[in-house]
């Protein structure tokens, strides 16, 4: 067996500017390495293209991969605030398992005490999902969908073997969906949550101590 070594790089990325000042509101300290957010803007094009631009970085070079933000809850009985930690990510052209869903739900557990973790699998979507086409991804298995995270993941293991996961904060449901009133109370729910998350995710970083080759 080789010997442990600290975690490399982590980067983390996001879609949103809320999203990105969230996650700078929730610090950085703690961190097992080096620690990278990035604004990828929305959707999955310019998810991949910002995701390669950064792991094109030597600085990077076999950085964990973390997508994170909000989503659209699927599963009945989920509410703004809930925490979504997949299990893998789907998009047509692939699905991206994902490493520590365990680990993460844990750490979750104890950074935001009370809040509810389901996992399962993310799907993606080129577009905000409402209505009837929510069902339908529901009935593939999903739990929750995002336009970014998929994308994300699969950029990231596309560019070299990693460790990648998505750890999404549920900003609408099937009961609780945008348009309704009672967003912005959601919306938030949700930030406060995603601000909260910081400290589970260094706990995952630190927890893949990789064989030195």
């Amino acid at each position: 067996m080789g010997t442990p070594s600290a975690p490399g790089p982590l980067l983390i990325a996001c879609a949103l500017g809320i999203e990105q000042f969230a996650l700078r509101a929730g610090g950085r300290g703690g961190a097992g390495g080096p620690v990278t957010v990035v604004r990828t803007g929305m959707g999955p094009a310019a998810a991949e293209r910002a995701v390669t631009r950064m792991l094109a970085d030597p600085a990077l070079a076999g950085a964990a991969v973390l997508a994170t933000g909000f989503c659209a809850g699927l599963a009945p009985g989920m509410h703004p605030g809930d925490l979504v930690v997949a299990e893998e990510t789907r998009d047509p052209r692939a699905t991206t398992a994902c490493a520590g869903t365990g680990l993460l739900v844990k750490a979750l557990a104890r950074a935001v005490p009370g809040r509810t973790v389901h996992t399962g699998p993310l799907t993606g979507s080129d577009h905000v999902v409402r209505g009837p086409e929510r069902s339908a991804l529901r009935a593939t298995g999903a739990i929750a969908v995002d336009m970014e995270s998929a994308a994300t993941l699969l950029s990231a293991v596309r560019g070299g073997e990693r460790p990648v996961a998505a750890v999404r904060v549920v900003v609408d449901a099937p009961e609780h969906e945008l348009v309704r009133i009672g967003t912005v109370r959601g919306g938030i729910s949700a930030f406060r949550v995603l601000r909260s998350v910081l400290p589970a995710f260094f706990e995952w970083h630190r927890s893949l101590l990789l064989p030195r080759r």
